[in-house]
């Protein structure tokens, strides 16, 4: 009879390993009550491609995402960008900006990081990301759509006398 038990009784094991375990009117949802995890894709995880999608996140305000795009393509690409920065004495002319591929998306993912940080309303993280573009990759280009170049660290150096500025008040 009890080798028989678990095809009579598949689920009995199963509620007596859980019945030993306490309940709580407090204990934590379970995970089939918890918010899921978004689901990301990486695509093929070139730079290129982390620092699009986390324009794309930050553009639809999804900040978990953000943040995991691009510090993916920091984890990836620090090295070689700031090797690329130290490569050069200014930002690159147009027509080879495109060459300092890991400059420009790890510069743009620091700036997208600042910028998701600082609409959360941590200060102390955005000010750590822009301090860090400004300091270290402050040659980076992003490319706008409407067919310009611009300089991530410009905007982070502007946003970061705003961020001192109000921690002074």
């Amino acid at each position: 009879m009890i080798a028989t038990l678990p095809k009579l009784f598949p689920h009995f094991i199963v509620v007596l390993g859980l019945s030993a375990l306490p309940v709580s009117a407090d204990a934590p949802p379970t995970s089939a009550t918890a918010p899921a995890a978004p689901v990301l894709d990486f695509g093929d995880s070139t730079s290129s491609t982390l620092a699009t999608k986390a324009w794309g996140a930050l553009n639809s305000k999804d900040y978990a995402s953000v943040t995991a795009y691009a510090n993916k393509c920091i984890d990836l690409y620090k090295t070689q960008a700031v090797q690329m920065q130290g490569t050069l004495k200014e930002a690159a002319p147009k027509d080879s900006a495109s060459q300092y591929w890991a400059l420009n998306d790890v510069g743009s993912c620091y700036f997208i990081l600042g910028k998701a940080l600082d609409d959360q309303g941590d200060k102390k993280g955005a000010t750590a990301a822009y301090k860090f573009l400004v300091d270290n990759l402050s040659f980076a280009q992003c490319w706008d759509p409407q067919g310009w170049f611009w300089k991530p660290a410009d905007a982070a150096r502007k946003r970061l006398a705003e961020l001192q500025f109000d921690a002074a008040q």
